[in-house]
């Protein structure tokens, strides 16, 4: 028997590495030592590296791995693909043919027959989702969310929405949420990822009578856009952009905090730094931004993005067109000129609907895909003046715009008691991390710069559910 895992997966495949077998209760059979020196590299980065899980002897079946397997033991293990930089020589019009091609035959292949969910964003995404959806606009339901008191992000979908003749269902992120569902969340997740980056779970019951299949954007956004590097950066400045685009605020500080109370041998920064090197000097690819996006597509995409997409399966099944394995065969031969700026995706969305492409694009709002080339000075002096008057006007009036998730679930008084219960009442989360470090962070998020801190209090609140369920 074979066991074939995906160049992108969207599930965790877990295995006892001393006893080389695969496990499918893998928390059941965790009974092993902790790995500390894991578990502070999850903490600065809010997902666990390579193979790595909070246990020695439990690992990942990494990606593009096929195992062959007696039972449930390991036999042999092998690597079906490697991810590469091989560009042809191919125009942009072909390019765009080609992923048109490509892109509305996945589509195709995963919704055939299905009363499709789609979420939409104001991003590009789901908007080429939506477009490859045109013609099947009476079994699509779509949907999008915005926080309370944020900013008015429905706006975006239910325009695309409407374009398209799409049925649609706006929600709103109500304050404290997450202390409902926290439990759920965490057997869902496995603590495998914080408990403020799946928004999805605040409307998990509505999700049922929307459709069968849900159609999902994630990856599209790294699949199609250059890493920001000179294509012959050398691998010290690689490694730099690198470690700052997957270190999250805080998290290197509450790593080498728990390093230090662990006594651990060595600096957590190098211990991180050279674990982060060898696993991108590993990816022989001589361009820069396609290396990168390699790394990332190897070690964040399965270890991060794909964790929360449980939450989908819990109600419905999910599909991926950026994820599917002839999506990522297909960008390693397209020249990074094509790829920058996400040029392909919005020419394909030009091309097949108009009336979508007028509609404002959220990063460069106001400006839609036919002009946003113009989101800059002189062009857009009159909108920035204005939009700063309407910030300072909103200051002076006390009206705080929510731009994050945390800020909804962590701040204010009954959130604070959620919160403080979670990491100053559980025995368990103190037997393992001294309370001093625990109350450090707490103070810094309090008294300091909530922004900076939120993810080091999240990362501990995320341990604490973990712990609480199985040390």
């Amino acid at each position: 028997m074979k066991l074939i895992q995906p160049i992108i997966p969207q599930n965790q495949q877990f295995y006892n590495s001393q006893e080389n077998f695969l496990l499918h209760n893998w928390e059941k059979d965790a009974s092993g030592e902790l790995d500390l020196k894991a578990i502070c590299v999850f903490c600065a980065l809010g997902f666990f590296l390579d193979d790595d899980t909070y246990y020695k002897n439990i690992k990942v079946v990494k990606p593009s791995t096929t195992l062959v397997l007696e039972g449930d033991k390991i036999v042999s293990a092998s690597t079906n693909f490697k991810w590469h930089y091989n560009p042809r020589e191919i125009t942009f019009n072909e390019t765009v043919n080609e992923f048109t091609e490509l892109f509305e035959k996945i589509i195709a292949e995963q919704t055939k027959d299905k009363y499709v969910i789609l979420p939409l964003s104001g991003g590009l995404d789901s908007r080429t989702q939506a477009v490859a959806l045109r013609n099947h606009q009476e079994k699509v339901f779509a949907y999008s969310y915005q926080f309370k008191n944020g900013i008015n992000e429905n706006k975006y979908g239910e325009a695309i929405a409407k374009a398209l003749h799409f049925k649609f269902k706006k929600f709103e992120i109500e304050k404290g949420y997450l202390w409902k569902v926290i439990d759920e969340l965490a057997s869902i997740n496995h603590c495998f990822s914080d408990f403020t980056s799946p928004r999805q779970m605040a409307f998990l019951d509505e999700y049922p009578a929307m459709g069968d299949v849900f159609s999902l954007g994630h990856w599209g956004d790294v699949l199609f856009d250059s890493m920001g590097l000179n294509e012959e950066a050398d691998f010290e400045t690689q490694l730099r952009v690198l470690l700052k685009k997957i270190v999250k605020k805080g998290g290197m500080e509450l790593g080498q905090s728990l390093w230090q109370a662990w006594g651990l041998a060595g600096d957590f920064q190098s211990y991180l730094t050279e674990r982060v090197s060898v696993l991108l000097d590993g990816i022989k690819i001589s361009n820069a931004n396609a290396r990168i996006r390699a790394f990332k597509s190897m070690y964040w995409a399965p270890r991060w993005t794909s964790v929360n997409l449980a939450v989908f399966e819990q109600v419905r099944p999910i599909t991926l067109p950026y994820y599917d394995d002839r999506m990522c065969r297909f960008i390693c031969t397209i020249p990074e000129a094509h790829l920058a700026a996400r040029k392909i995706q919005i020419e394909y969305i030009k091309r097949h609907s108009h009336e979508v492409a007028k509609i404002a694009w959220q990063a460069q709002h106001p400006y839609h895909l036919f002009n946003y080339h113009h989101n800059k000075l002189p062009y857009n002096l009159g909108y920035r003046v204005a939009d700063k008057l309407k910030r300072e006007m909103n200051k002076l009036a006390g009206k705080k715009l929510i731009q994050r998730n945390w800020e909804l679930q962590f701040l204010g008084k009954e959130n604070d008691i959620n919160l403080r219960h979670c990491l100053f009442d559980n025995p368990q989360l103190s037997q393992v991390i001294p309370t001093e470090v625990i109350e450090k962070y707490y103070k810094k998020f309090k008294l300091e710069d909530s922004v900076y801190w939120s993810h080091a209090v999240s990362m501990l609140l995320t341990i604490s559910l973990k712990l609480n369920y199985q040390i």
